[in-house]
């Protein structure tokens, strides 16, 4: 099987493991933990970061520090994987979903249009029309590491007293041309994944960036049980245990070492494969926004809706992993009931969106492998 995107180990993850055991220092405690923080915030630029154990915890956190609460509203995109929504729910928040651009991410017009007719300004705070409540925060995605244009959404927010937390998760490496500023750090809060299949891993695991200094020491004090006293176990609130081990850290040392390797990696991958599908009539190759510098982590191809099914069965079946886009979430099972808007290019890019193989350690063969099968399914004959 050629996989859709596995990490590539091949750099000092075994020596910093090594190191980790010597010193008995395995679980959140240790050196690495702290250099891990240091390089990100280096590496985005974010004066602050706060090393999570998945980037789930992160977007948790940083809803809990920004004063989310029950019956709140969380505006944020339909097409986003499932871990952008479910911390909403675990605060018994409420998301309202958005539509998408031809980027997969969240609609930016729509979402303004949205914020100018379906709500209104209350003292400090800014409210839902329709159920009046109060809305505390807005979750854009980077979708696939292509960047959101998010300068005026963050004008608009700021006006309403509305968050920006930024998920990030797929985005590593991706910066803005303009200001050369990295995803997650143009809004109140990003946060990061260091999944299996991201750009970089730690085996699991995640960061909360920000440049603001009290909602960090927020974020790193409920990460850590928010204890006030470790030596007699004293908390002042209900924290969680969501600091990143020793030994996840150390994993993403030495993988952040390799990060502009891996970029250059995505770069090749699309462009071969962009250079390979220009001519077939069936599908199209997704390309990505000029406004910014994108690390290409997930490829993507257009298929007709009637081959897309059949396509990514006949791929698995000559051993190719391949998958849909996400089920748009304003259609999934747990949130079905909650508030849309003008949700509809959404509905069609999961007809017709399938995600390719583009591990940094595909080989060329591979990906002509996949090339080469996506034109047999089509019955053309693949020249190169």
């Amino acid at each position: 099987m050629i996989p859709l995107s596995i990490p590539n180990l091949k750099g000092n993850e075994s020596k910093y493991l090594r190191q980790c055991v010597k010193t008995e220092f395995v679980s959140s405690v240790g050196q690495f933990v702290k250099l891990f923080e240091k390089k990100i915030s280096k590496f985005t630029k974010s004066k602050y970061s706060v090393a999570c154990i998945s980037g789930t915890s992160s977007i948790h956190l940083a809803l809990k520090i920004i004063g989310c609460k029950q019956n709140d509203e969380v505006i944020a995109p339909t097409i986003t994987f499932a871990a952008t929504i479910n911390p909403i729910v675990y605060e018994k928040a409420k998301p309202i979903f958005m539509d998408c651009d031809k980027y997969f991410n969240i609609d930016i017009l729509k979402t303004l249009k949205f914020l100018k007719n379906n709500t209104f300004k209350k003292g400090r705070y800014t409210y839902n029309k329709k159920t009046k409540k109060r809305i505390v925060a807005i979750i854009p995605v980077h979708v696939f590491g292509n960047a959101c244009d998010l300068k005026n959404l963050i004008k608009v927010c700021k006006k309403k007293n509305i968050k920006v937390i930024e998920d990030a998760a797929e985005s590593l490496g991706t910066f803005y041309k303009h200001k050369k500023k990295h995803t997650g750090t143009l809004g109140d809060i990003g946060c990061l994944s260091f999944n299996g299949n991201k750009i970089i891993t730690s085996g699991g695991g995640g960061m909360l960036i920000t440049n603001n200094r009290q909602l960090a020491i927020k974020a790193r004090h409920l990460s850590t049980q928010a204890i006030v006293d470790p030596i007699n176990y004293v908390n002042d609130d209900v924290g969680y245990n969501y600091r990143l081990t020793n030994l996840q850290a150390a994993v993403g040392c030495a993988q952040l070492e390799k990060i502009n390797f891996f970029i250059k990696r995505k770069k090749e991958i699309y462009n071969f494969y962009k250079n390979s599908f220009y001519n077939l009539n069936y599908i199209s190759f997704v390309d990505v926004p000029n406004y910014s510098s994108n690390n290409k982590w997930m490829m993507a191809i257009n298929v007709d809706k009637k081959y897309k099914k059949k396509l990514i069965n006949f791929l698995i079946k000559k051993g190719i992993q391949t998958r849909s886009v996400w089920k748009p979430n304003h259609l999934q099972k747990p949130y079905k009931n909650f508030q849309k808007y003008e949700i509809i290019n959404a509905n069609k890019i999961y007809n017709k969106i399938i995600n390719i193989p583009c591990s940094t350690n595909l080989k060329l063969s591979d990906a002509k492998k996949v090339v080469k099968n996506i034109y047999l399914f089509f019955n053309k004959k693949y020249e190169k």
